[in-house]
């Protein structure tokens, strides 16, 4: 019983982390080119990994978007 209590925290830090650094990837001002927050974002689930997109876009509509949130033929737009 302990050990799946200590499984079950350590799964709980661990998906809090990831959720707190994506999140702070996608609501950041600085830059939308972070390698971190690029491979959080690109590997989310289709809805968020929208979500987080739209936020990016909204913030950075004028550069090139990053590697999960490219569309059309030649990647240079945004989906």
């Amino acid at each position: 019983m302990r050990i799946l209590r200590v499984v079950l925290v350590v799964a709980i830090t661990a998906a809090a982390t990831i959720g707190w650094r994506w999140y702070s990837y996608v609501s950041n001002t600085a830059s939308p080119y972070e390698e971190v927050g690029i491979e959080l974002n690109s590997r989310m689930p289709g809805p968020i990994n929208k979500w987080g997109c739209d936020k990016l876009h909204a913030s950075f509509g004028n550069v090139l978007p990053p590697y999960g949130c490219q569309g059309g033929v030649d990647g240079r737009q945004w989906r």
